[in-house]
């Protein structure tokens, strides 16, 4: 099955000189996962978890933030292109003919294409388990610590064993920046440095002063989360198929569904988690998948091998699956070497482990990532449940039909 009937030509489009400013007013709409960046060439996107993950000044220009993804083909496996997106973190990828932009493929055109075939699939096969959550009296401050340190973008909010609602990464962010920008001066009028509006009475608009509202950013991060979380929570049982669990996203214009048995909330769903269910493969042979290989410099594919052979055998017996390595380039030089970001994603019999480690050049950025991977298996903390791949058996069951087109 390939990709070439949900290619869109439907997206946004802004120069690499487009400042920050003009961007999160776009992504106000859910429906935009990023947006591509053209001068006279494609440069890349920039995406909405981009946005959300760091801080940005204003005027940045997004030719600083463009994030270097993969190109598709219209032919592309859509099972290929499923485990791309998860690797290169970006909902939205590119097609190309030749060197022609064709369009792009989201994350929704996939997850809508393969749903018929999810009726095989149940939740508690593809959901995360370890639910990380908060009480609804944490504050903002808290609750974007909690994001970084997990490396999530939905976090439920649990009182008395029950959900009573979510934040979203995006949502929450969107909120802080506001605050932040006014508290430094803001504008009387016109538009935050996210595009939203900013009233004043008498028209005028100025900085040094005028609108300034010194320490509302820290007010802000002393909101108690449930004034900001979305309520009520849409939740779905473990027995449940994908198929109705992405009828629900849809149905609720959500990218998450908080998973509940006997009414307590136990793990989440995600759109993410549906793409990985189709990256699944039967045997559980494992293997080393490396994105971004032109930027291995100083270090070997068997060298970074051998960097996940030594996680086999840890913790009382772990077995790796397979792992992906994803390396991705930033500006910033140090003596003619790039500053990389390696980020690995190690499925083991006892679960996901996800670090990201910096670094001037491969091996320096591989080596932080893996010190981190080392601490989290020390300390027993995963970010998802066990991913035991099924059998072949189960695999036609679920996908046949998938897999003989």
């Amino acid at each position: 099955m390939d990709i070439a009937d949900i290619v869109s030509e439907e997206y946004v489009e802004c120069t690499p000189e487009t400042p920050v400013s003009k961007l999160v007013g776009t992504f106000e709409d859910t429906d935009v996962k990023g947006v591509v960046i053209r001068d006279d060439e494609f440069e890349g996107v920039v995406t909405r978890k981009q946005l959300a993950s760091s801080h940005h000044k204003p005027n940045e220009k997004l030719g600083s933030l463009v994030w270097h993804v993969p190109h598709l083909a219209p032919d592309e496996d859509i099972r290929k292109v499923a485990q791309l997106m998860i690797d290169s973190d970006a909902q939205l990828l590119p097609v190309f003919e030749g060197h022609e932009l064709l369009g792009v493929v989201t994350v929704d055109g996939i997850v809508e294409k393969v749903k018929p075939y999810l009726d095989a699939a149940t939740v508690a096969e593809a959901s995360s388990g370890d639910l990380v959550s908060l009480d609804p009296t944490a504050t903002l401050g808290k609750a974007l610590n909690t994001f970084r340190e997990h490396r999530i973008t939905h976090l439920p909010v649990i009182e008395d064993d029950t959900a009573v609602g979510i934040l979203s990464l995006y949502d929450v962010v969107g909120l802080t920046v506001r605050a932040e920008v006014q508290s430094q001066g803001g504008d009387a009028g016109g538009t935050d440095s996210f595009g939203g509006e900013i009233s004043s009475s008498t028209g005028r608009a100025g900085r040094g002063g005028f609108g300034a509202r010194e320490g509302e950013a820290a007010r802000m991060l002393d909101l108690p989360i449930r004034d900001v979380m979305a309520s009520p929570v849409r939740t779905i049982r473990p027995d449940e198929t994908l198929e109705t669990a992405v009828e629900e996203m849809f149905a609720a214009d959500a990218s998450s569904l908080v998973v509940t048995e006997n009414g307590s909330p136990y793990g989440i769903v995600t759109k993410t988690d549906v793409l990985d269910s189709l990256t699944w493969e039967a045997g559980g042979n494992r293997g080393v998948q490396i994105y971004g290989t032109d930027l291995i410099d100083d270090i070997t594919y068997d060298e970074i091998v051998a960097q996940v052979e030594k996680f086999d055998d840890r913790d009382h017996g772990m077995n790796v699956l397979d792992a992906k390595v994803h390396l991705h380039e930033h500006d910033e030089t140090r003596r003619g070497r790039p500053l990389l970001l390696a980020r690995i994603r190690l499925y083991t019999d006892r679960g996901l482990y996800i670090a990201s480690g910096e670094g001037y050049g491969a091996s320096h950025a591989i080596n932080e990532a893996s010190d981190i991977l080392e601490r989290q298996i020390r300390d027993e903390k995963t970010y998802g449940r066990s991913k035991k791949p099924p059998g072949e058996e189960f695999w036609e069951k679920r996908f046949g039909e998938l897999l003989e087109e």
